[in-house]
């Protein structure tokens, strides 16, 4: 299967609080996207692996994404090597995405940065052909390199270079948030309470969009960063 957009995120739930909007609103567009996730969240406070899994699951439903995988890494300790690389470089020559979105370059939790370089180093390397991978059939791959690839922008402030406005579909990525039950704001779950689960981080998701919508003109927006410039043949296009 070809998609349009692949999300890498580092955990599960990561690409809801981050592009969860952006996704839904291209494939109310028409284009097929689906999410990677790299580990399974295995050392978070609240939950189990396979709560998490379960859970995106419903997420993914939420979104209507064509394809979600787990690779796997170890949470926590996943490195930037060969053998990560190649795992990834796998997948985007499986789904031949033409824009790759990402955690954001750096961020409160190490995996957000570590995963985005990890993530952003693969999408070259995926295009050299030179370089032997093979599909889950035993099939031998083709070199493939996104058009494109942005970094969304999470807990941490980064001035996005693009806002992309999500206005229409910010009740499905509030949905797709809350899919993730044991992570968030649940005032019947009587876990440890983290970092996330407060109501006040959810009133703080809906802070930034609010703001970057605003610097756009909308209600809501998610911001990204972009590693090269983006050219445009009419500048209309960016009205």
């Amino acid at each position: 299967m070809k998609l349009d957009i692949l999300a890498f995120a580092s955990h599960p739930d990561d690409a809801e609080l981050g592009c969860a909007g952006t996704i839904v609103a291209h494939i109310a567009a028409g284009k097929k996207a689906g999410i990677v996730d790299l580990t399974r969240g295995e050392l978070g406070t609240r939950g189990t692996p396979e709560t998490r899994a379960a859970e995106a699951a419903a997420a993914s439903e939420i979104l209507g994404l064509s394809i979600r995988e787990n690779l796997g890494f170890a949470d926590g300790f996943f490195v930037n090597d060969k053998a990560h690389q190649l795992k990834v470089v796998e997948k985007i020559r499986q789904y031949k995405p033409e824009l790759v979105l990402m955690n954001a370059i750096h961020d409160r939790h190490p995996d957000h940065g570590k995963g985005s370089q990890l993530v952003s180093e693969a999408c070259f390397l995926a295009g050299l052909k030179m370089i032997e991978t093979f599909g889950p059939e035993g099939e031998q791959q083709e070199a493939w390199r996104p058009k494109a690839v942005y970094h969304f922008i999470q807990d941490r402030y980064i001035k996005p270079d693009v806002v992309v406005d999500i206005t229409p579909y910010w009740e499905k990525k509030l949905e797709s948030i809350r899919a993730f039950k044991s992570q968030f704001y649940n005032p019947e779950d009587t876990s440890q309470n983290t970092y996330i689960s407060s109501p006040e981080f959810m009133e703080f998701i809906e802070a930034r969009a609010k703001e970057y919508g605003h610097a756009i003109g909308v209600t809501y927006g998610e911001g990204f960063t972009v590693e090269r410039l983006i050219g445009v043949k009419n500048l209309f296009d960016l009205l």
